[in-house]
């Protein structure tokens, strides 16, 4: 499996990570430890994981097989911080309060002296940026975490973020993870350019949309089965009624599938495989159920796709976007200013 940089740092990590936000909930203890082991064993090095998975539970498990032997020195270790974990009004948010409380929690669960990449896991528009940021240098400083990335920010949050910690000389943010994947593509008219003048590499979340891009699902044909949609058709972004609707949707699984077919490959192999090579992303996150789910997830590391194939999947689900400013008329217009015209 290839290694890249974690963004604008000098560590590598892989570029699939596992996802265990499905550990204590979808996957029990047994299967989780499984799933870690076969994910080491398939080359990979990045794992992630957040306090608020099962409430905890994630992260201890993983602090668990850890402490059973798990091999701590062959992974980059991450985990986020920021929602809620008590009930109490500073149980939440980036206010140095929570954060220290919530830091040093996770580093408990997970039975460690330090986590690799230490995520926000959203922003906070109560707490002063500078706050944050201060807390995040100063846990860098005392070696309890070694980098610290954002989740779910917006182009201007990060911009404005990794602004801030040059200006004071605080330690650099290195990562960004967004949802990204064929079928929501429109953090590349702000975010990914943000990410990218940061510096910041990405690590999208959901890289199959909800198991929309795994060719699991027929158009107007109800979800069954043990599958995130059968079991809760109504799922947040991912419910059935509304990308079912949606002509775009099938087209771009359509397509996912006639790749598949040419390229001899998974439907969620060539997803990945088209995520992983987008620009600015350091490493895609997988979500397992079951080791056999992780098998086929893995292989995307050995998938190539031809130019052709690739453009296929890139036309089938181009973001959408107003005619302004984000429409093919502005974006000439950028282009021409930037030649010099007007």
């Amino acid at each position: 499996m290839e290694l890249r940089n974690l963004g604008n740092s000098g560590t590598m990590v892989s570029e699939l990570a596992l996802g265990t936000m499905t550990f204590g909930a979808e996957a029990d203890e047994p299967t989780s430890y499984a799933i870690l082991e076969r994910y080491l064993d398939g080359g990979g090095t990045f794992v992630d994981t957040a306090d608020v998975y099962s409430s905890g539970v994630s992260e201890s498990i993983i602090g668990r097989w850890l402490a059973q032997g798990g091999r701590r020195d062959g992974i980059v270790l991450a985990t986020k911080g920021r929602f809620p974990m008590g009930a109490g009004p500073n149980d939440l948010g980036l206010s140095r309060t929570h954060l220290r409380r919530a830091l040093d929690d996770s580093l408990r669960r997970l039975g460690v002296e330090h986590i690799d990449l230490y995520q926000l896991h959203a922003w906070d528009g109560l707490t002063p940026v500078e706050e944050t940021l201060r807390f995040l240098d100063d846990a860098v400083s005392a070696g309890k975490i070694s980098y610290y990335g954002f989740s779910n920010y917006l182009g201007w949050q990060l911009t404005k973020a990794a602004r801030l910690a040059a200006e004071h000389g605080w330690a650099p943010p290195v990562t960004l993870q967004p949802q990204y994947n064929l079928l929501v593509r429109g953090i590349e008219h702000e975010i990914v350019p943000a990410a990218l003048d940061a510096g910041l590499g990405l690590l999208p979340w959901s890289p199959l949309a909800g198991g929309w891009l795994s060719g699991k699902y027929r158009r107007d044909q109800s979800p069954t089965g043990a599958t995130r949609l059968a079991e809760n058709p109504t799922r947040g972004m991912e419910a059935w009624d509304a990308r079912n609707a949606d002509p775009r949707t099938w087209e771009v699984v359509d397509a996912v599938a006639s790749v598949a077919s040419e390229v001899g490959a998974s439907p969620s192999q060539v997803a990945l495989r088209w995520l992983a090579d987008r620009p600015a992303v350091t490493s895609v996150i997988l979500g397992a159920r079951t080791v056999e789910q992780l098998d086929d997830t893995l292989g995307a590391a050995d998938v190539v796709l031809p130019d052709d194939l690739r453009r296929a999947l890139d036309d089938a689900s181009a973001p959408r976007a107003e005619v302004y400013p984000y429409g093919e008329k502005a974006v000439a217009q950028r282009h021409r200013k930037r030649e010099g015209g007007r």
